[in-house]
Formats: C-alpha cells, structure tokens, sequence
C-alpha cells in the first residue's frame, strides 16, 4: 500500500488509531481448565474490550487470537501479565450487503492472488454492519484490492467502544 496522497487514507502514523490494519494479539496458554477465563478476566476493570476472539487447541497449549477495542492499553495488559505475545496485523473488512457477503470478499483477494491465512467474525458491528478481520499473506495487495472493489475497511479507531 501507498503512503501519501495516493493511498486514500489519512496516517496520522504508521502505527496511529487510524493505520488501515488492525491489530491481533496471539496468546501462548497451557492447555487447562480456567486458562482463558484468567486472561479475560485481566481486561476487567479496564476500558479495554474484546471484539473479536479465536482458539486453536492443541495438545500442550492453546493459541488465542485476540483482537482489542484498545490495543495499546490491551497489549500492555497483556505483557504485565507476563504472557508470551504475537502482534500481527489484519484487515478488517464490512461485509457487503449481498446474499454471499464472505463469497465477494474471497473472489476479491483470490483475482488478486492474495492468500487468506485465518479469518474470524468482529463481535461488534462498528457501522452497524456484519465485520471480519482477515490474516492475509499480503496486507498491502490484500487492503488495496479490497478498497479498489469498494470494500469499507475497519480501523483500529471503529473499534474503540464508547467507554
């Protein structure tokens, strides 16, 4: 993706409430009961909300993908916990309003030939309408082809619930 004019979107920072991305956190937990309800219960009390949570389970440990109404407060949570931590970041995208909303966003990324890794429903609708977050093997290609369709992209600033 372009920086600047070309680019249609206004980067206060690269990293900034208005970056085109947003941010997952991947959480390292032993696989055993009450492991996640101790991670979830550390955003209590904070401003800080879930908006968009996935599990893969395995035999010794659990991956959970996490993404955050405020993930500078959230990823500071998170590290006083002392948790083992991945940031990585996604595209947050509005599903059109069509019968096979997730049908258009996949043809989109595959004419451009770009790889869908995971992809996982937002808990919140930031504009009143169905959102995922998707991991792509090129964000760049993968944001620039969906803006170019006349997708509407979600920011870290949409996710930011009223406090």
């Amino acid at each position: 993706m372009s920086i600047g004019d070309q680019s249609g979107v206004d980067l206060g920072t690269m990293r900034g409430r208005n970056y085109p991305a947003i941010r997952q956190f991947t959480v390292f937990l032993e696989n055993r009961v009450g492991q996640l309800l101790e991670v979830v219960r550390r955003f209590e009390g904070s401003r800080v909300r879930i908006v968009a949570l996935s599990i893969a389970d395995a035999t010794e440990c659990a991956f959970v993908r996490f993404v955050l109404s405020h993930p500078e407060q959230g990823r500071e949570i998170l590290e006083r916990a002392g948790l083992a931590l991945i940031e990585s970041d996604l595209i947050g995208v509005e599903l059109p309003d069509s019968d096979q909303p997730l049908l258009k966003v996949c043809m989109a990324l595959l004419q451009a030939e770009v790889n869908i890794v995971q992809t996982y429903a937002l808990l919140v609708r930031p504009h009143g309408r169905p959102c995922v977050a998707i991991m792509v093997d090129n964000i760049e290609a993968g944001m620039e082809t969906l803006a170019a369709k006349g997708f509407t992209m979600i920011t870290e600033n949409d996710l930011a619930l009223e406090d």
